[in-house]
């Protein structure tokens, strides 16, 4: 994924991806079910940083959120 990657602030070349996850509205804000998640590129010399939405945990992974909050 960061194979290729420019900047658009900055001349780097270099990046970090990892991921992260948030509640969605609703329910599932009520019940602090982290379902949304996205995934993050940022420029390792300026740090700038673009999401990228990808498809939920699925009904385990809230299960998981469940029992863990």
């Amino acid at each position: 994924m960061t194979d290729s990657y420019q900047c658009i602030k900055c001349p780097s070349t270099e990046a970090t991806t990892g991921e992260i996850r948030t509640t969605g509205s609703g329910f599932s804000r009520f019940l602090n079910l982290q379902n949304q998640k996205y995934a993050a590129l940022s420029c390792a010399d300026c740090g700038y940083t673009e999401f990228y939405k990808q498809s939920g945990g699925g009904l385990a992974g809230n299960i998981f959120d469940v029992l863990t909050n």
